[in-house]
């Protein structure tokens, strides 16, 4: 598979790196040809880059204790496919991933999406669309983690959440969310009792317009009702068909 049509070149990338603030990524994907390329350019911009060419040695170092920024994890690889290192992977860590899937490939994009990748981009890829990604899924992951300097805890409806120690309980339990999941649930909380648009959560969450026939948030929103519903004993999110989602308030 031939990728080098899809990376710029050394001063494409230098252009653009006032853009970036990542520190560390770890690129797992077996095209020898494209990682080392990926790696070349993203290390002449002083960032930390690592990379493992098939699935067992990428999961791990994802769990090795290093902090890593951003995964890029590809779809098909030897040993154990990137589905397999995301699963495992989610058992213990909330590192943004990246999912490089095959073009057209629905299947992989909502099963990636189902097991708490943050985001996808089929292959080939165009670099800046590559950049753009990185950018928005490290923008939210920061925005997470930092909940903002002043911003209070919110509690609606048995919901607690707080932006400052990124903690979310749900009737006292605590749920294991994924950067995404955890800024959506923050927005329906903020909008409590009112629709959000799945435009909207496209453009303030992820970071892109919504696309037609793109599931993305319908995905993420799924992943964390089945989190919620897990625990809780009534519904929370309500669907507002064609539109998009608002969280119930009710006594609790």
């Amino acid at each position: 598979m031939n990728q080098r049509s899809a990376v710029p070149t050394v001063k494409e990338f230098n252009t653009m790196s006032s853009d970036f603030h990542l520190q560390s990524i770890l690129v797992i994907d077996d095209d020898l040809e494209l990682t080392e390329m990926l790696s070349t350019y993203l290390s002449s911009m002083g960032y930390q880059v690592q990379v493992r060419n098939d699935g067992e040695e990428g999961l791990s170092e994802a769990v090795s204790g290093r902090h890593y920024d951003l995964i890029l994890l590809d779809v098909m690889m030897p040993k154990m496919d990137g589905f397999d290192v995301l699963k495992k992977l989610r058992v213990s860590h909330s590192t943004p991933v990246l999912m490089l899937t095959a073009r057209g490939d629905d299947y992989d994009r909502i099963l990636g999406l189902e097991m708490g990748a943050d985001d996808y981009l089929p292959k080939p890829f165009n670099h800046r669309e590559l950049v753009a990604r990185i950018k928005a899924i490290v923008r939210r992951h920061n925005l997470s983690s930092t909940g903002g300097a002043v911003e209070q805890d919110l509690f609606v409806n048995g919901i607690f959440l707080s932006p400052s120690s990124q903690l979310a309980k749900v009737d006292d339990v605590e749920l294991t969310l994924t950067t995404t999941e955890f800024l959506i649930l923050r927005l329906l909380m903020l909008n409590a009792a009112q629709r959000v648009t799945k435009e909207e959560i496209s453009l303030k969450i992820l970071g892109k317009p919504l696309q037609a026939f793109d599931r993305s948030i319908d995905m993420h929103v799924s992943n964390l009702r089945k989190k919620i519903s897990a625990v809780a004993v009534d519904e929370k999110i309500k669907t507002i068909r064609g539109v998009g989602y608002m969280l119930i308030v009710g006594s609790h």
